[in-house]
């Protein structure tokens, strides 16, 4: 495997005002720092770009729709500051997406652990198949979703959101979910991309200062995200290290 494809990939189309950004990686389209990074500056370009109004968040493939931060590169944290700089990546990405000017649109295919779930819970607004369980596995591995809990709790509720975290090993059925309010439609995997499409276009026809004013009200009340988000991957970045983490990671991975 090459360190190109290892790196992942990122992919921006447009269609009149929707710009529709998709990720993927080889290992279910997990996130290393690289990719993170580059999500994040695309999210800030769209946010600038005056002729795009709505944002459409993918990724590839038909089955995993994220699996969280890449284990290869958790393995190679070293000490507490590059476990810090390394969940910083995610804290940067929720805080893109929050303070985005534009709507942004989840299209979920498949499953999603850990920092996938914190992006899903960032999006404004959210389509999702049946087969789009959801699991916070944290714990298991010796860390816990510290930087996404915001994002999770603010969407699902701090008591669902302990549900998930505590029962680290559990996946919750995409029913669950929509019902807790992660998701906001379930449509079968056939029709997913058409409902899509369908809304988007709506929606991008209103008018793009009254989304850019809505997107500003949806998002009131987290302001201290902006620092929060950094002390939790501090936190994070600690707890990496530990012999617990080390172990638990070296299982998963194999």
């Amino acid at each position: 495997m090459s360190s190109e494809i290892t790196k992942g990939s990122l992919q921006t189309s447009f269609q009149n005002t929707i710009a529709t950004v998709q990720f993927g990686h080889p290992a279910s389209n997990s996130f290393p720092r690289e990719l993170l990074d580059q999500l994040t500056a695309e999210i800030n370009d769209l946010s600038r770009n005056e002729n795009i109004s709505v944002i459409v968040l993918k990724s590839e493939g038909t089955k995993a729709f994220c699996s969280g931060a890449s284990f290869d590169e958790l393995l190679q944290v070293e000490n507490e500051e590059q476990g810090t700089e390394f969940f910083s990546g995610f804290a940067h990405l929720l805080n893109a997406m929050r303070n985005c000017n534009k709507l942004i649109i989840g299209r979920v295919q498949g499953k999603a652990v850990g920092g996938g779930v914190g992006i899903i819970a960032t999006c404004d607004y959210v389509f999702a198949t049946p087969q789009s369980d959801v699991k916070l596995s944290e714990l298991a591995i010796g860390i816990g979703p510290f930087v996404i809990e915001p994002a999770v709790s603010r969407k699902i509720g701090k008591t669902a959101m302990t549900e998930m975290t505590l029962a680290a090993h559990a996946w919750k059925s995409a029913d669950w979910a929509f019902q807790k309010g992660l998701y906001s439609v379930l449509s079968n995997a056939e029709n997913l991309d058409a409902e899509v499409e369908s809304f988007t276009q709506k929606l991008s026809s209103y008018n793009p200062e009254a989304l850019k004013e809505m997107k500003k009200i949806i998002w009131e009340g987290t302001e201290q995200w902006e620092s929060i988000l950094f002390e939790r991957a501090a936190i994070t970045g600690k707890l990496v290290l530990s012999d617990f983490s080390r172990d638990a990671l070296l299982q998963f991975k194999k």
